[in-house]
This record gives structure tokens, sequence and C-alpha cells, in this order.
């Protein structure tokens, strides 16, 4: 017999009192097996075991025996070694999904998260809060996207950026993610016009209060809706609704997604050996955000899509910081240190006193426009773009080329006067014709009786 511990004894003894109890019909055999808390068909077997071996047979048999499904002791040495030497930043999820992607070694996660926690490699997780009942899903995707940014140590060194994220709240899917200096209104507008060309326009966007989204007047306050940023404009001239979180509770589902961006991308982007931000971003998009979306992507409750392909073509001007200024006397608008000279156009010679519209588009490239006249375009530097087109009509360089390159809707073009003067219905003479006919001279009287004997 093998040496059994102290606390096996004690419990062994404690079931025999119990069974002891129900043979002498004091509790039945039912509420024996719920104070021992085990199931009536297991108190049968003891009952039997008891019966056969007595209080021997309450012991736990397979004790002194090896675990048929143990683990060996090098395969334990090679995880913890990993862990210790190679992946000692990743969260026990993700070096499970390494250990069998990269090593083929196959256990489950439960073991391996008690192995790291037991050897001290990994802390235990503390109790979670209150339970909140969760926002379910959209049913389509393109019904709408979750847009945030969070700060971290990407790169894992002392600069500290920014990761904008779009993803879809019908499925998690991943449409957009960079690595930028800030969030700000130029990279978020970036974010949203690639999504829009390579997915379409959405219906709804969901973010939070951000000054490049929403003004909130008073802090803690609702937003208000009237006063729109420049995020704000552009949204509505494509018709996405915008929503406002007031907590991070409200967006749980993205906050969620970040937990598990901080706990994989800057170890991955070590093991990658990558350290700028150039190269982060092509591994990004050329590797990190499709390996992401199949390990993270859920279906959507239907098997549609609320996304529609845009036909504008003025995503440029439409995605562009607006700004209106009133043009001086010299025929040049400023903003702060800023100046540009507008050039002379081919409606009118000056546009002194005029409210003209300034786009500085993403590219850094900035457009002046007047309606839909566009009178100036400029570097970044604040070169003049188009000089060398400037012979090619009156109208000056700019505005020659960037008019003609306009499309027009259907509802808008110009009538088309067919040349032919074939018509179903008959048409008053004009006053030439009237005239060729007064100077004319009469039919004589044998034609005009030969023209009645006919007729």
């Amino acid at each position: 017999m093998f040496s059994y511990t102290k606390a096996a004894v004690e419990r062994a003894m404690q079931v025999q009192e119990v069974i002891l109890r129900a043979m002498a019909k004091k509790i039945t055999w039912w509420q024996a097996a719920e104070i021992i808390g085990i199931s009536d068909r297991q108190m049968r077997r003891w009952r039997e075991r008891y019966d056969q071996f007595g209080f021997r047979g309450l012991f736990d048999r397979r004790r002194g025996r090896p675990a048929p499904k143990r683990v060996p002791v090098t395969v334990m040495e090679k995880v913890l070694g990993l862990y210790r030497d190679r992946y000692f930043d990743l969260n026990v999820r993700h070096f499970h999904e390494k250990l069998e992607a990269e090593h083929q070694v196959k256990l489950s996660y439960s073991w391996v998260k008690g192995m790291l926690q037991g050897a001290g490699l990994v802390a235990r997780e503390r109790k979670r809060g209150v339970h909140r009942k969760r926002r379910p899903r959209r049913p389509l995707p393109g019904m709408l996207l979750h847009i945030d940014g969070s700060r971290h140590r990407w790169l894992q060194d002392e600069h500290w950026y920014d990761l904008i994220v779009i993803l879809d709240d019908a499925t998690s899917e991943i449409y957009y993610a960079q690595l930028v200096e800030e969030e700000s209104t130029r990279t978020v507008m970036a974010g949203l016009r690639d999504v829009i060309e390579k997915q379409g326009l959405f219906c709804a966007l969901y973010s939070d209060r951000g000054s490049h989204f929403f003004v909130t007047p008073k802090a803690g306050e609702k937003v208000d809706k009237h006063r729109l940023t420049q995020v704000g404009r552009a949204l509505k001239e494509l018709g996405v609704q915008m929503i406002p979180a007031y907590s991070p509770q409200a967006r749980g589902r993205s906050e969620r997604s970040f937990g598990t961006w901080q706990g994989r991308l800057p170890q991955e982007l070590r093991l990658a050996a990558i350290d700028t931000v150039e190269a982060a971003n092509a591994f990004l998009r050329t590797r990190y955000i499709a390996e992401f979306n199949r390990k993270f992507t859920v279906a959507a409750k239907e098997k549609a899509t609320a996304f529609r392909k845009t036909a504008r073509t003025d995503l440029n001007w439409i995605f562009s910081v607006q700004t209106e200024r009133m043009v001086a006397k010299d025929n040049t608008v400023a903003i702060t240190d800023r100046n540009w000279q507008l050039e002379k156009s081919r409606f009118r010679s000056s546009l002194a006193g005029c409210t003209v519209t300034i786009h500085e588009h993403l590219d850094g490239t900035v457009s002046i426009r007047y309606g839909p006249h566009v009178v100036g375009r400029y570097t970044a530097t604040g070169e003049a773009i188009g000089k060398e087109t400037e012979s090619r009509g009156k109208g000056g360089p700019v505005e020659t080329v960037e008019n003609q390159n306009q499309v027009f809707p259907r509802s808008h073009r110009p009538l088309e006067i067919p040349k032919s003067r074939d018509s179903h219905f008959s048409t008053a003479p004009t006053t030439s014709s009237l005239l060729r006919n007064k100077t004319r001279k009469p039919p004589s009287a044998s034609r005009r009786g030969v023209a009645g004997m006919t007729g």
C-alpha cells in the first residue's frame, strides 16, 4: 500500500462515516451523495468498493501511477526555456499560439498558463470586476465602424506613437491600422479616406469625443452637433452619421481590441527586427492586418453588406482642411505666416474683396477655390503648381487644367441640339423665306390651269 497524505486519510474517514450512516438508514443514499459532493452513480460505486475492500477501497487508487497524459520533463524545460529566453514579453495566449505554429508543441492553453504561473514567469490575473451586459453587434458589415487611437511604446523604445485603428462592429475586422506621431484631423482623415476608397461608404462612425471629431462646449457635457469639425463636415458631405461615445465602457469593443494590439504588436515588431515607423506601417499593411483578421474576425449575423461603392471623384477635396479667407487688395490670401499669390482668372482680373476657400490636402498641397473655380494650386513650400501650362488658355494655368477635368453629373449636362432640321411638326416660315416668295413671278395662266386640272 502506498503512503497517503494526512488530507487523503481524513477525506477517506469522512466518506466512511457518511457511508455508515447511510447503511444504518439514518440518511438516504442520495443524501449521502449530496453530502460528499458526488453523483448517485458514483455513490453506488463507492458502496460496492467499501463492501469489497473495506476502508482501503475509499482511497484514490491512481496514487503512485504515472498519469497517462503527463507531459515529459524535456518538453516542460523546452517550453519554459522558450518563454524565458525569446518570448518573455508575450502574453500566454500569444505564446501558446507561437508554440503550436513555430515549434510544433501542442499543449493545452490551461496547462501552459498554469505552468508559467507556477514557475513565476507570468503573474496571476486579478479577479474580474462587475459583469456588464455587452451591446449586441450590428448584423451587417458597414453599418457601424469604430475608430480610435492608442498611445503606446509600440517599438519598445523611448518614443510614444499613436496607433489609429478602424474596425467593423459586426465582424471586428480591421480595415485600417497605422502608426502616426499623433492622432489628429489629418491622420484621421487619411484613415477614413483609405477605408472609403477600398471598402466603400459606410453608415455610421463611432468614436470618442476628441476635438477632431466633435465640439464639446463644456467638459463632460454633450457634444454640439450643429458645430462641425473638419472630420464632421467631410462625413456629413458623404452622408455618414457620427455617433459620440460618453464613456470608455461604451467603446468596449475597440478598447478590448487595443488590449490585444498592445499585447501582440510590439512583440511581433521585435521578432521581425523592425525599429522604424515606416517599416512598421509596411509590416502592418502587407502582413499583420491580414494575420490579425484571420485570428480575431467573427462571422456577421447576416450574409450581406451595408457598404456602398461611392461614385464621388472629389474625395481629395472632401478630405481636406478647409478654411475661408478674404482676398486682399494685392490678390493674396494669408493664413498665419503663410501667403499665397493668386493668378489672373478667366472670369475676373482681380478677386480682391472676395471670399475664397483654402483646401489643405492630405498630401501637403494647397488649393484655393472661388465657388467652382480653382484659382490657385501650390506645393507644401508655397510654390505655384502648373506654371508651365500658362499658355494653354486665357483662364490661367490652374483654372484651365482643373476645370477641364471636372466631371459633371448627368442632370447638369448641356443640351445637345441636333444638326438635322427634320421634325415631325411643321414650323413657321422665316422672314427670309417670305421675302424670297414675294420676289418670285406668279405662274402663267396655262400653268395655273394645268395645275387646277391636275389638282
